[in-house]
């Protein structure tokens, strides 16, 4: 009898593997790329400025953020964000994408990329 118990428990856990797995897949979705609900959130902000100020010091520009028009961001050994941004130069206005990968805990950003956008 125990063992006709133990069979079914298993037979029954096996079936509803997979579909506790995808629950949790769907909802942590770690590596993947999540849109950013806030992009007038303090942090966020702090992130876009963080791109532009290393933008500036590396290309010797005077670029200055607008607004942050788009935002995702990727769980990985910390969180890389990916924002558009509206910046200006001098009198002129331009879309750019940013990454920056950040690790908060370490005091720790990086400018990965930036890159004019492509607009469609």
């Amino acid at each position: 009898m125990q063992s006709n118990f133990h069979f079914l428990f298993l037979f029954i856990s096996l079936l509803l593997l997979p579909l506790i797995c995808a629950g949790a897949s769907a909802s942590l979705r770690v590596g993947g790329w999540q849109p950013i609900k806030d992009l007038n959130d303090s942090h966020v902000k702090g992130i876009a400025e963080f791109a532009v100020t290393a933008i500036n010091k590396q290309s010797k520009t005077n670029l200055k953020l607008d607004s942050i028009v788009k935002g995702e961001q990727q769980i990985v050994s910390g969180i890389n964000y990916r924002l558009i941004l509206a910046v200006k130069d001098g009198v002129q206005s331009k879309s750019y994408e940013v990454t920056v990968w950040e690790k908060s805990w370490e005091n720790f950003r990086k400018l990965i990329s930036f890159k004019p956008a492509i607009t469609i």
